[in-house]
């Protein structure tokens, strides 16, 4: 029988002062903790713990570290009393949202000069990803970015490319250049013979097309691997 005298733990039922809404209108939401934005994606908790208590547990288990919580998986993060499905969903889209912005997508129309200029927006766009993932940067006459797109998702030790799909890209945007590019979770930069192979059969492709592959860049949290800057393209 549900137990009448129990509050509930919803934001909407606490105390005012303490209601992360309200105190958003009153100061902003850049005032609000960590903890007070991951309980307004909660809305709720357990009967036992308010949607505080839960995104607190939450963030300890993340080592109050927004970096590592981006990492956790789905399934991590269900582990804990007050998350399930739907929630854990929540927060990984709100990681990803600030991820996405963070790495800000002004890559649009950057004149490429150098393996830096790519590399820099690459690494922020990578960061915190646990899995691999190929993507391709097309390019106009002026070396200028037209269109990023990641082409595949892959595992924790690779991903796969197909150079039909990335050429079909390449010419669907009219490109007369591009780089592609994909990170390594494990720090590793190397290039295994899987890149290098993949990184032939595009550029025998793109020459065909009279497209002119610059670039495969390799990129991790410890810095990147150009192809071209190591004298392999």
């Amino acid at each position: 029988m549900k137990n009448i005298n129990k509050p509930s733990t919803s934001i909407k039922n606490w105390a005012e002062d303490d209601q992360p809404y309200k105190k958003t209108i009153r100061l902003g939401i850049g005032s609000l903790s960590n903890v007070e934005l991951i309980a307004i994606l909660l809305r709720s908790g357990t009967r036992e713990l308010t949607a505080m208590d839960v995104a607190r547990i939450l963030m300890n288990k993340a080592e109050n570290n927004l970096p590592l919580l981006s990492k956790m998986s789905l399934q991590e993060m269900k582990t804990i009393n007050g998350i399930g499905e739907s929630k854990a969903i929540l927060i990984a889209a709100a990681m990803e949202l600030g991820r996405r912005r963070g790495a800000g997508f002004k890559i649009n129309k950057t004149i490429i000069r150098s393996s830096k200029d790519i590399a820099d927006y690459l690494k922020s766009y990578f960061q915190d990803l646990t899995y691999e993932i190929f993507a391709i940067v097309l390019l106009n006459r002026a070396n200028a970015v037209i269109h990023f797109e990641v082409i595949s998702k892959g595992g924790i030790t690779g991903t796969v490319a197909d150079p039909r799909i990335i050429m079909k890209k390449a010419i669907e945007h009219e490109a007369t250049g591009m780089i592609v590019c994909h990170n390594h979770p494990s720090g590793n930069l190397q290039p295994s013979r899987a890149d290098e192979s993949i990184t032939q059969r595009i550029a025998e492709a793109a020459n065909l097309l009279d497209i002119k592959l610059l670039d495969h860049l390799i990129v991790s949290d410890e810095g990147y691997y150009s192809f071209a800057d190591e004298g392999k393209l």
